[in-house]
């Protein structure tokens, strides 16, 4: 069964002409900093999505959109993305800035949206300047029935927007989010994130385009597969820091290693064509370092011939060496080939990521683990675990007390993770040794 997008209703649109304060807003009234919000018109890509409560009954989903451009000002195609946000909402809230007036190009956006005969809250951004209390009637002439003063970046009016929406919104009863692990698609610029997470979605979900760096803020897409669901978050390429280009793809390299933070698996994309990369293996590296299960996607596979196959199987190895030994499907984001194969070791990742053991079965393991290898001597005096147990789970966290701790890079300690990790069958997932000591 092909995955199917699962939309909230009711669904709000903010919408405008670029550098208007349209994150601010959307930050305003999601109640923290998910999009970039920058100085610079055009930081705002793709669609930006979060769930907004009115009250503990209803809540509405809030899309984040980037500022409508004329198409021949617009060669990345952002705009198409601003129009599927609007055909998919119930409501628009069309932002303008209130100490510029209204100006033509307010004017000729409002008459694009207007042929979607959806309805719309005009916000009049910037109220707390006297050009934006003085212009206020201005924007009247756009024809828009609602329309509230306010400051998105001092959140002066929040209140009569937020009640303006209660008013307008349908009153659907919030229906319960389904329990959808967080699946975060990251890897370099340009090597195909976007398009594959819009081959799983199976809809244009994120901006493809061919220039590097075209994402830049985190997208969330929650879809349901055979009954089960998943939010797949697309990010930004993670790129070093001295190789970013200013200051809003810094700031998109910080917000998609936040993305990998909230996931509980990491599919890290590679791009076939271009080998295993330094800049791979980092993120591969920060996978591990945040102890996220890991699930490597080989891009354009079908592009390399024989010998640059085997090239990249070699190369393979150092990535299996720092995520343990991952799944890993080759697939082609382009034509869908293989992508169907990623569920299955994603599925297996998520399993283990939240496996547990009773105290009984693991001091079981570990029995039979000295048995096998004897413990090591430290500072003269042979290592000794009295008994452990399992304190958490994604990762697999394990407490052993012993009579003196093991250092953290112990080739022991290393031997009793690896053998945890096979015994329990858990490729790519971290497995974390707590040590304590205790007298016997």
């Amino acid at each position: 069964m092909l995955p199917t997008a699962m939309a909230l209703t009711p669904t709000v649109a903010i919408v405008g002409r670029p550098n208007v304060g349209k994150s601010t807003l959307f930050n305003r009234l999601v109640g923290k900093r998910q999009a970039i919000v920058h100085d610079l018109p055009g930081v705002t890509r793709d669609r930006i999505t979060a769930l907004v409560k009115l009250s503990e009954e209803r809540s509405f989903q809030l899309i984040d959109t980037g500022g409508l451009m004329l198409a021949e000002d617009d060669p990345l195609g952002l705009s198409t993305q601003v129009f599927l946000a609007v055909e998919e909402s119930d409501l628009l809230l069309l932002v303008v800035d209130g100490k510029q007036g209204l100006v033509s190009a307010d004017e000729a956006v409002w008459e694009r949206f207007r042929r979607y005969g959806k309805p719309a809250i005009l916000v009049v951004n910037k109220g707390d300047t006297r050009e934006a209390r003085d212009r206020f009637t201005e924007f009247y002439g756009l024809g828009i029935d609602q329309q509230l003063l306010l400051s998105a970046e001092h959140g002066t009016g929040i209140e009569d927007l937020r009640e303006a929406l209660a008013l307008t919104l349908p009153e659907i009863p919030d229906v319960p989010t389904p329990d959808a692990p967080p699946i975060a698609i990251v890897g370099r610029p340009n090597v195909g994130k976007s398009s594959l997470l819009n081959k799983i979605s199976g809809q244009p979900r994120s901006l493809v385009s061919p220039v590097a760096g075209t994402t830049r803020d985190p997208v969330d897409t929650l879809i349901t597969r055979d009954g089960k669901s998943y939010l797949l978050i697309d990010t930004a390429g993670i790129r070093r820091r001295s190789q970013t280009s200013g200051q809003p793809e810094e700031l998109a390299v910080m917000m998609a290693r936040r993305a990998i933070e909230r996931s509980q698996v990491g599919v890290l994309v590679i791009d076939a064509s271009q080998g295993i990369t330094s800049g791979d293996l980092a993120i591969a590296g920060t996978i591990w370092e945040l102890g996220r299960a890991a699930v490597v996607a080989i891009n354009k596979w079908d592009l390399l011939d024989e010998e640059k196959r085997e090239k990249l199987e070699f190369q393979m190895q150092r990535v299996d060496e720092l995520l343990a030994s991952p799944g890993r499907v080759n697939v082609s984001a382009l034509t869908g080939r293989g992508v169907e194969k990623l569920w299955k070791p994603i599925d297996r990742a998520l399993e283990a990521y939240h496996t547990r053991l009773s105290t009984g079965q693991l001091n079981r393991f570990f029995e039979k683990a000295i048995e096998r290898v004897s413990p090591p001597a430290l500072h003269h005096h042979p290592w000794k675990l009295y008994y452990s147990t399992q304190v958490s789970t994604a990762p697999p966290t394990f407490m052993l007390f012993a009579n003196r701790p093991l250092p953290r890079n112990h080739t022991y300690r290393r031997y009793l993770e690896n053998r945890l990790r096979e015994e329990l069958d858990l490729p790519g997932v971290p497995v974390r040794l707590v040590v304590r000591k205790r007298t016997e």
